[in-house]
């Protein structure tokens, strides 16, 4: 954060062209950022941030002058001052993981310019892999009709920045890339640098965290932002890139590629804990999500209809013709519009009769419950579809080919994948509403207290509900608010079905489901509104003890008349999902993974044992405590039979901005995913020592002894005093990040906490439990001083995927905790609370880092990933100061009388929050 130097040129006025590396952008943006600083708020702030910065780096190489002088700098800090401070550091964040951004790629290009080879997971190393394996070219085309990657965006509150502020991090991702450019003029370059400058200094002077809570249809255009920037044009790349692989390796097979990739949503369907997603605001988001996809439909037949210009003595198909006289009846005056512009043009003069045909469909979508359509508005995107293979067609049968495989067949591919609902729109909802909504309707037949019926009784009843023709509800519905609109909801899913398609809802979550009853329930609900034929009711398991009857729960489903019947409509495929975060929270990291990983064996064998087919979908968050870290490597430490060409998995928060807000890093992310699918797919489940062998017996040894340790700290009451005092769990609660409130109820105990502030406030200080705690205690209690456990537990490191993902996981988490930062939040506790909690943390961050170093042979944690061990330990002095800055103001808010002085110390703190997260890369 060092500003030009006095007398040096400006790098606007000509200073030369930074080399493209990391470390001059980095040093560019400090600069800058120095300099504005200076400007917006004095060379004293600037002064004391350069001071900070220093002492910091000082203290992490072992001065204890430095130590002591740096704890009484930011102890001292007025109140303007600290706020200052954390803003520079976010801010000095926020630019390096641009910069950062920017340099994967720089790298990606220069692998790519390099050859392939250069670059592992992708689609030419899957279709390598399927060829060694012996595959032949039938069997692929088979492993390519069951391959689906879809990832799900959720609104789940774990993006710290607001949305105004990603806006300007885009504008200076942007002017960055520009400067990579090698053929830039040096006008063109004084402009950039200009261009980044004035977004510097715009963010600066931009509030951080946002004045109030975004409503349901702020997260929805938030997660429609992508769609548009990035995921529109990288879906028919990946498409093409794909093929070509497959050209490589089968070149005398011609392939035929379903839609591999799409996409889907809970935003705006999410209701369980949320009440500001209504019946409303979820149809609101449907049409929202329709709009943009007819947008970009029709930005994209623009373009093709420009490039297409070609004769009509090239010819046409019959079939293109009888189709320009069917648009020209609908459209007379269009059509003689169209072919006076463009005579004996006839590809143009359909183009134009498309895009007017997507007009009409806008114009229907605008109105749901208009009783008619506009006149030829499409009925669906297949029918889009058709009319752009029509034109395909005929352009191959006339010398077009290289046409019709080039900017037309990119919009097919985008048709495909987004249909008219630009993503799929999940619900998902709480079984209790559900319970609840039935609890009702039976009194009105005179069977009053289902929610107190057992499990026996509540299955049969519905069972017979189901297998039955009368109607469960009246047209005009009568019953309480929330029955009422428990119903209205999935007769929601039956307008979205017949104005959007199918694809619009195509799943029903169920949160917490304890029983078969709890799937049944949401059933013949929608049985009752007629959509049960085009719905996967999908039933979550979020904790432990659901995930282990998860295979009895589904097995009694599948064995159900009701469900079966349900089921075979459904082309006999179950989807079922697996909850990360609650799963963690509820018993441990290491009990939550192992759980996880039975889960996904044992629940495949009862689906085949059934002759049904399994979607498992993963509800994963950002952060290792969450089911984060390298998805593409989680994928393929899953047992191979759980993924079988399909996988579903939520993509989150920070880690969409992450993933998606780069169109070549989102490319990269997708390939990555979908090369894991393909390789998982590939490979045939084996018998191994994982398999109630001497690999399973140990993790099942180490998983109870870890929640034990687990359950013994998080279930005390002094742990629940601890949290509360030691992090700053208030003031995330108060971040206005997300529409969802942060408890499922209004308790303060840690049940009623969501997974998402429970991980956030232990990442905020330094702990970072839910990613580690436990391990140590159950490793040394199972290995104790027995040498062959250990080295069993080495040799399943090195040979066992899922165990080496497992550990590699808890080394990151452990590497960006830091028990010395930790210290001072727990300064934070009274004594006693102090005193009961954090030695036994201490304690157990020591044994797990022995035990771990042990397993891995290390001599230090992720000292096999020497890049991201040296990200942490570039990132450390800058973080330090803001840990430190966040402590004291927590101490200052804790003890204000004043209502100003606490609102200005609250705005404080939540700026250090975002810089935190910022520098750690994660929130929750």
């Amino acid at each position: 954060m060092e500003p030009a130097r006095q007398g040096e040129p400006a790098p606007e006025t000509g200073a030369p062209a930074p080399r493209d590396t990391l470390s001059e952008q980095i040093h560019l943006l400090g600069d800058m950022l120095g300099d504005t600083i200076v400007e917006q708020e004095g060379s004293g702030l600037f002064a004391l941030v350069e001071e900070i910065r220093a002492l910091a780096k000082a203290h992490r190489g072992g001065d204890a002058v430095a130590s002591e002088r740096l704890a009484a700098v930011v102890g001292g800090l007025s109140l303007a001052e600290a706020h200052g401070v954390a803003k520079a550091f976010a801010a000095y964040f926020q630019l390096v993981n641009l910069a950062e951004e920017q340099e994967r790629v720089r790298v990606l290009r220069q692998r790519a310019s390099a050859g392939e080879a250069s670059l592992d997971e992708t689609f030419g190393e899957a279709v390598a892999t399927l060829r060694r394996q012996g595959l032949s070219a039938d069997e692929v085309q088979e492993l390519l009709r069951r391959l689906l990657v879809m990832p799900v965006f959720t609104a789940h509150p774990t993006e710290a920045k607001r949305r105004t502020i990603l806006f300007k991090l885009d504008r200076i991702t942007e002017a960055l890339a520009r400067l990579d450019s090698a053929v830039l003029t040096p006008d063109e370059r004084r402009e950039a640098l200009l261009a980044l400058r004035e977004e510097i200094v715009s963010s600066w002077q931009t509030d951080e965290t946002r004045a109030q809570r975004p409503g349901v249809m702020d997260e929805v255009r938030s997660g429609l932002y992508y769609f548009e920037r990035t995921l529109f044009d990288v879906v028919p790349r990946l498409r093409a890139k794909l093929a070509r692989a497959l050209a490589a390796e089968y070149p005398d097979r011609e392939f035929e590629l379903p839609p591999f990739l799409r996409f889907g949503s809970w935003i705006g369907g999410d209701r369980d804990g949320n009440p500001n997603v209504t019946v409303e605001v979820t149809e609101q988001a449907l049409s929202e999500q329709q709009g943009v996809a007819l947008r970009l439909y029709r930005r994209a037949v623009e373009d093709v209809h420009a490039h297409l210009s070609t004769a009509a003595r090239f010819g046409t198909s019959a079939v293109l013709r009888e189709s320009l006289a069917a648009d020209a009846r609908l459209f007379p005056d269009e059509a003689r519009r169209a072919a006076e512009r463009h005579p004996d043009q006839p590809y143009r003069l359909k183009l134009a009769l498309v895009h007017r045909r997507l007009g009409a469909t806008a114009e229907a979508a605008s109105s749901w419950r208009a009783e008619q359509r506009p006149p030829g508005a499409y009925q669906d995107a297949e029918e889009f579809a058709s009319d752009l293979r029509l034109v395909q067609a005929s352009l191959r049968a006339h010398r077009g080919g290289r046409l019709a495989d080039g900017r037309l067949q990119s919009l097919v591919s985008q048709v495909d994948s987004f249909g008219f609902h630009l993503a799929t729109l999940d619900v998902r909802q709480h079984a209790e509403r559900h319970k609840a909504a039935l609890d009702e309707i039976f009194r009105r037949y005179g069977a009053p207290g289902y929610a107190e019926w057992p499990e026996e009784r509540k299955v049969a009843v519905v069972t017979a509900e189901a297998l039955g023709s009368r109607p469960l509800t009246p047209a005009r519905l009568d019953f309480g608010p929330d029955t009422n609109a428990s119903v209205e909801l999935f007769r929601l899913v039956r307008r979205a079905h017949e104005r959007i398609g199918r694809a619009a809802i195509d799943s029903y979550v169920i949160s917490m489901t304890r029983g078969a009853s709890d799937v049944l329930a949401v059933l013949l609900l929608a049985q009752d509104a007629g959509v049960a034929e085009a719905l996967d009711v999908v039933p979550l398991f979020e904790t432990i003890a659901d995930l282990r009857a998860a295979p009895d729960i589904v097995a009694a489903l599948l064995q159900n008349p009701a469900y079966r019947r349900h089921l075979e409509r459904r082309g006999l495929r179950q989807q079922v999902m697996i909850g990360y975060s609650d799963s963690n929270k509820d018993g441990g990291y290491l009990a939550a993974n192992w759980e996880l990983h039975l889960a996904q064996r044992r629940l495949p064998a009862v689906c085949e044992a059934h002759g049904v087919s399994l979607v498992l979908f993963h509800g994963r968050g950002g952060t290792i405590g969450r089911g984060g870290g390298r998805t593409s490597r989680a994928i393929l430490a899953q047992p191979p039979e759980s993924v079988q060409g399909r996988i579903k998995l939520t993509e989150q928060g920070e880690t969409i901005t992450n993933r998606y807000a780069v169109a070549a890093l989102a490319e990269r992310h997708l390939e990555q995913l979908l090369h894991a699918a393909i390789v998982a797919t590939a490979n045939r489940p084996a018998a191994s020592p994982s398999r109630g062998g001497a690999w399973e017996d140990a993790m099942s040894a180490l998983a109870v002894r870890a929640m034990d340790a687990y359950r013994g700290l998080v279930g005390s009451p002094e742990c629940l005093r601890y949290f509360h005092d030691a992090t700053p769990i208030d003031a995330i609660e108060q971040l206005n990040i997300g529409s969802r409130p942060a408890r499922r109820a209004g308790g303060e105990r840690i049940e009623d906490l969501r997974a998402i502030p429970w991980v956030f406030a232990w990442t905020q200080s330094r702990v970072n439990l839910p990613g580690w705690y436990g391990v140590g205690a159950a490793i040394g209690a199972w290995a104790g001083a027995e040498p062959a456990r250990w080295e069993l537990l080495t040799f399943m490191y090195r040979e066992w995927t899922f165990f080496r993902t497992v550990v590699d996981n808890a080394q990151m988490s452990m590497r960006k905790a830091d028990m010395a930062i930790a210290a001072a939040y727990a300064g934070l506790a009274a004594d006693a609370t102090r005193d009961a909690v954090f030695p036994l943390i201490q304690a157990e961050f020591a044994r797990t880092e022995a035990a771990l170093l042990r397993v891995t042979e290390q001599r230090d944690l992720l000292e096999t990933q020497p890049w991201l061990r040296r990200s942490i330990r570039l990132r450390n002095p800058y973080i330090d100061p803001m840990n430190g800055v966040q402590v004291a103001l927590l101490r200052r808010l804790r003890a204000a009388s004043d209502a100003r002085e606490a609102s200005a110390l609250r705005a404080a703190v939540l700026v250090s929050v975002n810089g935190i997260a910022a520098g750690l890369r994660n929130t929750g």
